[in-house]
């Protein structure tokens, strides 16, 4: 959908000056076919001023020419119009005339579809400012009623990825739990438990080492006893052999 600059006052244009029908006017103004009729009837836009398409560069006779003798046939925007939004999709940076004026239907879209998304990333996709979000959003906007919803991605603002990034940076980001800090009671109760555990230790390195050094003189006394035992039994033996030795130098 290419809506031309004013699309009232193109319309208004076209069913003066063309022999295109209602549903053809309507399909390229993007104003609804009862509107059309009532504006070629007089009831409507009576004081609107005709606009036209060819001076600015929007359409070509020859466009027209085919469109009126096929009636089933649709307007399609000049060459130039076409570019000018096809660079705005790749470089969003020139935007055309229609692109212009369908800023504020593009930012209502976004505000009653996607409400989630915040005002940064909503000028960031569109290319406005947050003060006219805001006139748009509480119906302060000075051309608030003649405003109609329309999807930026059909004009040529943003892409359907554009959005799908805001809807993903808009989101509440998961806030990590603050640990509590401690009172002064239960640092208190943690150092009075800090001294009982080392206490706790300090006793019970003291009797492990008692217990240590008691079996080590136990088993010393038994090392010392097995020791005077020996030789005991060695002694014994050497007055036994001297006692043999005896006997046999007397016989």
């Amino acid at each position: 959908m290419t809506a031309p600059l004013m699309p009232r006052a193109t319309a208004v244009w076209l069913v003066e000056n063309t022999t295109l029908t209602f549903r053809q006017i309507a399909v390229f103004c993007e104003i609804h076919e009862l509107e059309i009729q009532a504006m070629a009837d007089g009831d409507v836009s009576s004081n609107i001023r005709g606009l036209s398409p060819i001076d600015n560069g929007q359409l070509t006779w020859e466009e027209i020419r085919r469109c009126e003798a096929d009636k089933k046939a649709n307007l399609e925007a000049a060459q130039m119009e076409r570019n000018v939004k096809l660079r705005n999709q790749k470089a969003k940076k020139v935007l055309s005339p229609s692109q212009r004026q369908d800023k504020p239907n593009a930012i209502l879209w976004v505000l009653k579809n996607y409400p989630q998304i915040k005002d940064t990333y909503v000028c960031k996709l569109i290319g406005t400012t947050k003060s006219t979000i805001a006139s748009i959003r509480d119906g302060s906007h000075k051309d608030f009623a003649n405003i109609r919803p329309k999807n930026p991605v059909t004009i040529g603002l943003c892409s359907e990825i554009d959005i799908e990034k805001a809807l993903l940076a808009s989101q509440p980001k998961p806030k990590a739990e603050k640990k509590a800090k401690p009172t002064k009671k239960k640092v208190a109760a943690k150092k009075t438990v800090t001294k009982k555990n080392a206490v706790k230790k300090s006793l019970a390195k003291k009797t492990t080492t008692k217990k240590e050094t008691t079996k080590k003189k136990v088993a010393k006394k038994s090392t010392t006893k097995k020791t005077v035992a020996k030789k005991t039994t060695t002694t014994k033996k050497t007055t036994a052999k001297k006692a043999t030795t005896k006997k046999t130098t007397k016989k």
